[in-house]
């Protein structure tokens, strides 16, 4: 091949420099100005030449530079020329370059404001805010997700949520505004780029944040998609400073997950914790109402509270130190975590208290000398443990976790009776069936929403039902069949004068409201009760092992037991009364529920943190919300 000429460097050369955009398009025009109006000051000088009694022939050069740049950049600058007609030839000329570089310029600039508008558009520029909460992914908890950081950004005046997703980011943002609205002081900041690359993931600044959610995504293996972006922002040296969190859909890749993570990262099993959910709702109505208050950020929440005063003192002294706050357990200075610790446990220096309170600046030591009556105190013994029955209606991938879960909690001789024609259902069932320990497992392939079926199950001899939301079909037909069972259900206890306890899951949200009007007072959303657990342990990463605790059959978890154990029911009394009926039973009382008002929406009479010293009145049927070990 020929060595190039001069004439194809200098192009090879011109080319590459065109191609660097706007600034060198205008810096090309910058240097044809100065051509053009040195080239029209020598040309006042030829003219002087022609004709020495011309204007120009009167100025000095620069004088004629300037007259030469007014007849380009202003074109009507011409009207005003009288001179000989050489000379208004020669700024005639000038005149036309002047147009031509002009006419280029607006053209050039507005093909620049264009890209502009269309690099702002893709959301590639950098976000230079500090202590924001990065969110990497979309899917429908997006949305849940904003809502409660919204919630808990309430306080702060510049608040910040960048969010990272293969979406375009004028229509995350459309979208944002058509659900969530004003999102009042918390700023919400869209940009595009893969949540798995790290150079992306540099666009939102994750060194300067304070915490990473990865959201879980909508592809054929989201764990994958999820251990990538682990790896992204962990192993790429990115987010040093803040703790990131996430969770997997399969329990088998949470090992992966959590080693991609490393120490920095909380990863939650979304399957397996939802499975426990379940599981301990069903069988204790209205648990599922503590639990939504418990972990989103609308009423009272969960802290982690140093109170330096408190150091020495044991936990029975602690317990009614506050009266606008429930302490549930302690976290010790080497970060264990102990819910529903002995009233003996003394209180250390650095270890924090894990309170339930309306906000982290209600948590005052302001429970002073508490009046406790003791007439009202009983001391009466729980009912001996006995076989249940369970139906479950439906079935998907998490219903052999409910089963194995469950049987970690019934009585021997319980029964568990299933019912769906899903494909995979007795398949599952023949194999977990040899690993029960407790429960006898029955199966019926057969449709959940034939009204004739449910009837014929003599569904009022069972002790709870679960009906679960099937995942081999589309989420929204799915959902309507699981109403449609619900419905039905409703329908035969009012017919039969007599109350199920269900506990029904949704695989969409925006399917919750209409799952209330089945007045089904318990019920679990998936994807929203993962999404707020993620957003508290983004807020707070300690709170994990607290999750961890509540959720496992091992240790205490939250239990509504009558009423009738604790204090006598129609006397007035107050909450400080039934804290320490709970205290010497070895649990920790944070609230009750009122029968009467356990229809009524959204709240189904559960009240979480009550004011200890306000006088309440519990009635026959009436439950304590306590911590305790069973």
């Amino acid at each position: 091949m020929p060595k190039p000429t001069f004439r194809q460097r200098v192009r090879y050369w011109f080319d590459n420099t065109m191609s660097k955009g706007t600034k060198a398009l205008i810096g090309w025009l910058s240097v044809i100005t100065v051509v053009l109006v040195v080239l029209g000051a020598g040309l006042t000088v030829i003219a002087k030449m022609i004709s020495p009694t011309s204007k120009g022939a009167e100025q000095g050069f620069f004088a004629n530079l300037w007259t030469a740049l007014m007849h380009v950049i202003d074109p009507g600058t011409i009207t005003g020329d009288s001179d000989k007609p050489t000379f208004i030839v020669m700024m005639l000329l000038t005149t036309f370059g002047g147009i031509v570089i002009v006419s280029s310029l607006v053209g050039i600039l507005s093909a620049g404001l264009d890209a502009k508008l269309e690099e702002l558009r893709k959301g590639r520029s950098l976000v230079v805010e500090t202590n924001h909460t990065i969110v990497l992914g979309w899917s429908d908890q997006v949305f849940t997700v904003i809502s409660e950081l919204m919630e808990a950004n309430e306080s702060e005046r510049h608040a910040c949520i960048a969010i990272l997703a293969d979406r375009d980011k004028v229509e995350m943002e459309d979208e944002i505004r058509a659900k969530i609205g004003n999102t009042r002081t918390t700023k919400v900041v869209c940009r595009t780029g893969d949540p798995a690359d790290p150079t992306d993931i540099a666009i939102v600044n994750p060194d300067q944040a304070k915490g990473i959610i990865l959201l879980t995504s909508d592809d054929v293996d989201p764990d994958a998609q999820l251990v990538r972006s682990l790896l992204a922002v962990t192993q790429g040296g990115q987010a040093d400073g803040c703790h990131v969190v996430g969770a997997v859909s399969d329990s088998r890749n949470l090992p992966a997950a959590r080693l991609a993570g490393g120490p920095r990262a909380r990863i939650v099993d979304a399957t397996d914790t939802m499975a426990r959910l379940m599981v301990q709702t069903c069988r204790q109505s209205g648990l599922s109402v503590v639990y939504q208050d418990l972990l989103d950020f609308d009423g009272d929440e969960m802290y982690m509270a140093e109170e330096p005063r408190l150091v020495g003192c044991n936990m029975a002294q602690a317990i009614h130190a506050f009266r606008s706050s429930s302490v549930m357990g302690l976290q010790t200075a080497d970060g264990k975590c102990l819910i529903n610790p002995p009233s003996s446990t003394i209180i250390n220096p650095g270890d924090r208290l894990i309170v339930l309170a309306e906000d982290d600046s209600a948590i005052t030591l302001d429970g002073g000398n508490p009046t406790i009556d003791e007439s009202v105190i009983v001391a009466r013994g729980e009912a001996s443990n006995r076989p249940e029955r369970t139906l479950v209606l439906g079935w998907n991938a998490r219903a052999t976790t409910i089963l194995e879960q469950l049987d970690a909690y019934v009585a021997p001789g319980s029964i568990a009776d299933v019912v769906s024609d899903h494909p995979d259902m007795d398949a599952q069932i023949r194999r977990i069936g040899p690993k029960m320990q407790m429960l006898s497992l029955n199966f019926k392939p057969d449709d959940t929403t034939d009204r004739g079926l449910l009837e014929s199950l003599g569904v009022g001899s069972y002790d709870h039902i679960i009906a679960l939301c099937r995942d081999d079909m589309e989420a929204q037909l799915a959902d309507s069949k699981t109403l449609v069972t619900l419905l039905h259900l409703r329908d035969m206890a009012q017919k039969a004068g007599t109350k199920f306890k269900v506990v029904s899951e949704m695989a969409d949200d925006r399917n919750r409201d209409l799952a209330q009007v089945t007045q089904a007072d318990d019920f679990i959303v998936s994807v929203k009760l993962v999404s707020l657990m993620l957003t508290q342990t983004s807020e707070n990463p300690h709170l994990s092992t607290v999750f961890d605790d509540l959720f496992d059959p091992d240790g205490s978890e939250i239990y509504l037991k009558p009423c009738e154990y604790y204090v006598r029911t129609g006397a007035p009394l107050n909450f400080y009364t039934v804290a320490e009926s709970a205290r010497r039973r070895g649990e920790m009382a944070i609230g009750y529920r009122q029968i009467a008002n356990a229809h009524v929406a959204p709240n189904f009479g559960v009240v979480n943190n009550p004011d200890k010293a306000a006088v309440i009145m519990l009635q026959p049927g009436d439950k304590v919300i306590v911590l305790a070990e069973d």
